[in-house]
């Protein structure tokens, strides 16, 4: 009784066996570190994140969607509000992303490779992003009406921060949060059984964006400019997919029943 419940245990945290686990933890962590390593390939260039942030704002003003100051001042009536804005922004990207991929590969691991491949892409482009158009954040822009939320309820002033070589300040375009909820969202909502889950997961891209305007870490541009990303990524996942259907294939979850019947 004993051994057949390590062995069920065992083939439920490593389905394909503990030399994949392995892999599939390395090739994130490895992917993850090379994306945080380029973000601070960007020393010397403040100046021209700051023009980009500018461009970004004279972009919405013509498109009559600046609208991120108006968002944040009424947020700022809410202490409530920001506070939790600030506690996604921490989490949204590590805590929730790294559970949700935690979930698929455990509970739905014929669809776990899909969103593995999804999200390389996506870390390929954003470095692209980074290097090649250097963003200010809204928050370095104070005199828009902007306030770093963050360092407020952190008590960690932001302004003052560097580049280094895992750190880029001006690493908004794209919005990597939206990207990331994307990417977990949108698999979540079809492969989760409950609908009240399945509601969650839809909106929870919508949630983060939200987010990263009350923050003051995003403008609108970088948030449509993460969801190309993740479109990007989605599309190149099934593109690889068609190659290696057996492995990469995205399975929905009556899919998913009938194959492990």
């Amino acid at each position: 009784m004993v051994s057949g419940f390590a062995n069920r245990l065992s083939s439920r945290i490593a389905p394909h066996g503990p030399i994949d686990l392995i892999r599939q933890v390395a090739l994130f962590a490895f992917a993850y570190y090379l994306y945080r390593l380029t973000r601070g390939a960007v020393d010397g260039r403040a100046t021209l994140a700051f023009e980009n942030a500018r461009s970004v704002i004279e972009i919405e003003r013509t498109l009559h969607v600046f609208i991120e100051p108006s968002v944040q001042q009424w947020a700022s009536g809410w202490s409530f509000v920001t506070d939790a804005a600030s506690w996604i922004y921490i989490n949204a990207q590590t805590s929730v992303t790294l559970g949700g991929l935690a979930y698929l590969y455990l509970f739905r691991n014929q669809s776990f490779y899909f969103v593995r491949n999804m999200f390389g892409v996506a870390f390929a482009l954003a470095i692209v992003g980074y290097v090649l158009v250097p963003t200010a954040p809204p928050r370095f822009l104070p005199e828009w009406g902007f306030e770093d939320t963050l360092a407020l309820y952190t008590g960690i002033p932001q302004d003052n921060v560097t580049v280094n070589a895992l750190f880029n300040p001006y690493a908004a375009i794209p919005s990597m949060h939206v990207a990331f909820a994307l990417m977990i969202g949108w698999p979540l909502a079809k492969l989760v059984k409950p609908r009240l889950l399945k509601v969650f997961w839809a909106v929870y891209p919508l949630i983060v964006t939200f987010v990263i305007v009350v923050t003051a870490n995003h403008f609108l541009v970088d948030a449509f400019l993460g969801a190309l990303v993740a479109g990007a990524g989605a599309l190149a996942a099934r593109a690889m997919a068609r190659a290696r259907p057996e492995a990469w294939r995205f399975l929905p979850q009556q899919r998913q029943a009938e194959v492990t019947a």
